[in-house]
């Protein structure tokens, strides 16, 4: 029998339902919307697309969206100079920096400027140190997106079994500190694993973000296991899909006759991705302007 489908796209919607109630509650008690600033450098079309759907969303859920679109050729001085302003703009909450940058901007340098407590991306040195040792701080959006469908679905994860393949400081590392934290036994596989089919197949849960289209097959799933496919990789076009084919990092055909439950591609982590970055802006909001909230609610 094919496992369940594990729908991220209806659990973002949830999401963002519940984020637009406390965004309305947040203003009432602060005086303020809270606020997200996303910058853009370059004419990235894919980049252009995120851009748009994450100001869209922003302002769907009550909450203030301040775009900053730069040249191609900005500087990097320029880059950090508006940084710098958008951390000392009390309407901001949280800022984002649209990634990949062009080549002549060093990213870590961008990440670095960012105030941890508005790096709602989580990707700051601080926010990783934080996470790495159990305080709070800010996750990766993709992952902590994951670990929600994970717990939707599995409710406690303690003592299970976790294989997450990629090691990326944006999925894979913090995917893997957040499973330890759920009490998960988790391995961390990669390229130069040894017998990864072996490996995988032991799990109980397995997350994949390697970036190969459709490398995880059906028969190196453990009968019954839950698995999360970040990968989004677009297969190339063929008569019946000119545009080409959107698929993840697992075979879907073939593991969900195996999986317990499985997200698809697209449809499944991401959708999520962009909730929980209004999830986050919406945290450091209420951080910011010292407003009591349940973070748990969201």
């Amino acid at each position: 029998m094919a496992g369940a489908v594990i729908d991220g796209k209806a659990f973002a919607e949830g999401l963002r339902a519940r984020i637009a109630v406390a965004a309305a509650q947040f203003e009432v008690h602060a005086g303020r919307k809270a606020g997200l600033a996303v910058v853009l450098v370059g004419e990235d079309p894919a980049s252009q697309v995120y851009v748009r759907s994450k100001g869209k969303q922003t302002v769907e859920c009550g909450m203030a969206s301040f775009e900053h679109r730069l040249s191609e050729d900005t500087s990097e001085h320029d880059l950090l100079a508006l940084i710098e302003k958008l951390n000392a703009d009390p309407a901001v909450d949280g800022i984002l920096v649209q990634l990949p940058l062009p080549g002549h901007i060093d990213e870590q340098n961008v990440i670095a400027t960012i105030s941890p407590d508005k790096d709602v991306d989580g990707f700051h040195v601080v926010n990783s140190g934080r996470l790495s040792v159990g305080l709070p701080g800010f996750v990766p959006c993709t992952p902590l997106g994951c670990l929600m469908l994970l717990k939707d679905k599995l409710g406690s994860l303690s003592g299970l079994d976790a294989v997450v393949i990629g090691r990326s400081n944006i999925v894979g590392k913090p995917m893997a500190q957040l499973l330890l934290a759920e009490s998960c036994t988790v391995t961390v596989a990669h390229s130069r694993t040894k017998d990864l089919p072996e490996v995988v197949r032991r799990a109980d849960i397995v997350v994949a973000a390697v970036g190969r289209a459709e490398m995880v097959k059906g028969e190196w799933i453990k009968p019954g296991a839950t698995v999360i496919d970040v990968g989004i990789n677009r297969l190339p076009p063929l008569e019946a899909s000119p545009k080409g084919r959107l698929v993840g990092d697992v075979d879907y055909a073939s593991a969900i006759q195996v999986a317990g439950a499985i997200t698809p591609v697209p449809g499944g982590v991401g959708p999520m991705t962009i909730a929980v970055l209004l999830r986050n802006t919406l945290v450091a909001a209420h951080r910011n302007a010292g407003v009591d909230f349940d973070e748990s609610s969201l």
